[in-house]
């Protein structure tokens, strides 16, 4: 088994493995789909409030900068803080409390999230701090609110957040959700939530070649792809003269001979030496 294979094996257990979330719903990866009744509500979300057989008290407003929100009859309502099911319960109270209701049956529903934010950071067009437009908003959604993986970004992304007062991280390899059409794989995400995009893995092409330098890895390449990358070999190289120094976990460097169709691994250097008549 190749190094990336063994990275793509490993990639999965670590999505398959951690726990996201400490609502009941469990995905098929087994991470832990979000309740919305479990998110707070915060300054900026949009409410969409019913009563039940009481159609004049419907209401569509946002929770203000005090996290309070001005219902008819009951005035403010801070709502800043609690769940859905108890801001339901704060406004039902209201009503009893008034005496305009006697068994209120109160619905709030979460239209959209502007309190929470999610980070993006690193490799990406646009870094920074981004708002949850929904409870169901997913990796991939946060990205291409970040316009995007930048050229010299990862194929992996690397999530961290706390979930059930656990602090949790996890690698998901965002390219592989589409090549290998694994949805399930795009966890859903939280407030407080930050997304990293590392630089990609790369190759360094030195020696009897056309264009010496540092060339991203692409999947499954080969000493063969990497040496096109830099333009081939020049009228100096030869292909029996293609090394690989390679260091080890250990920290030493291995100088390898490779066949061409060996795959490349992260800062391999591929060095060309010169043809020897």
């Amino acid at each position: 088994m190749n190094g990336w294979m063994r990275g793509k094996a490993w990639l999965g257990a670590v999505v398959a493995g951690c726990v996201l979330a400490s609502a009941p719903a469990v995905a098929k990866d087994g991470v832990a789909e979000p309740a919305a009744q479990e998110y707070r509500l915060g300054p900026g979300d949009g409410l969409k409030i019913s009563v039940f057989q009481n159609p004049d008290l419907s209401l569509e407003t946002r929770v203000s900068e005090t996290g309070a929100i001005s219902y008819p009859l009951v005035g403010n309502v801070q709502v800043g803080g609690l769940s859905v099911a108890g801001a339901e319960k704060a406004i039902a109270d209201g009503l009893r409390k008034g005496g305009y209701v006697l068994q209120p049956q109160v619905t709030v529903v979460l239209q959209q999230v502007r309190g929470a934010q999610v980070a993006v950071l690193g490799q990406v067009a646009r870094p920074g701090r981004y708002p949850l437009e929904s409870t169901a908003m997913k990796v991939t959604d946060a990205l291409a609110l970040a316009g995007g993986m930048a050229p010299q970004g990862a194929d992996k992304v690397i999530l961290t957040g706390m979930r059930g007062g656990r602090r949790v991280r996890a690698e998901i390899d965002v390219t592989d959700l589409f090549v290998t059409w694994t949805p399930e794989k795009d966890v859903p995400i939280q407030a407080g939530d930050t997304l990293y995009v590392n630089r990609a893995p790369q190759v360094y092409v030195y020696g009897e070649v056309q264009r010496a330098g540092a060339y991203r890895i692409e999947r499954q390449m080969t000493v063969l792809q990497a040496l096109a990358m830099g333009g081939g070999l020049n009228q100096r190289g030869t292909e029996r003269g293609v090394r690989i120094h390679r260091r080890g976990e250990d920290g030493t460097t291995r100088i390898l001979t490779p066949q061409l169709n060996d795959p490349v691994q992260a800062d391999d250097v591929v060095v060309v030496r010169e043809a020897l008549f």
